[in-house]
C-alpha cells in the first residue's frame, strides 16, 4: 500500500533530520472515522489525520522519552498545526530497539 502526501511528507523530514534505522509510520484514521478532525490534507473522509510512528535513531541517544517526543513533534510541527490531528510517537535507540 502505498502512503499518502502527509506520510510522504511525514518520512521526508523524519529521515532527513533523524537519519533513522528503522521508521514505521501507521495511517490510523480509518479507527477515527466520523471524528469531526478526520480528513487529514484533503478532507477526504479516512485519511491521513492520526497517525501512529516508531522512529529508531542514533539522534534519541542520551535523550529522555519526553526531549525525544518534543524533537518528533517540533520536526512535525507545520503538519500538527494543521492536517495531523493525533500523533502516537515510539522514539527509540538503536539499543532499546534491539533489546
Amino acid at each position: 500500500m502505498s502512503e499518502g502526501p502527509i506520510a510522504t511528507i511525514i518520512r521526508r523530514k523524519l529521515t532527513g533530520a533523524l537519519a533513522p534505522t528503522r521508521l514505521e509510520i501507521e495511517d490510523d484514521s480509518a479507527r477515527h472515522a466520523g471524528h469531526h478532525h478526520e480528513g487529514g490534507m484533503d478532507a477526504k473522509p479516512g485519511g491521513e489525520s492520526h497517525f501512529n510512528l516508531t522512529v529508531v535513531s542514533a539522534a534519541f541517544v542520551g535523550q529522555g522519552r519526553i526531549q525525544r517526543q518534543r524533537a518528533v513533534n517540533a520536526l512535525l510541527s507545520d503538519e500538527l498545526a494543521g492536517p495531523v490531528h493525533a500523533l502516537s510517537i515510539r522514539a527509540l535507540t538503536p539499543d532499546e530497539a534491539e533489546g
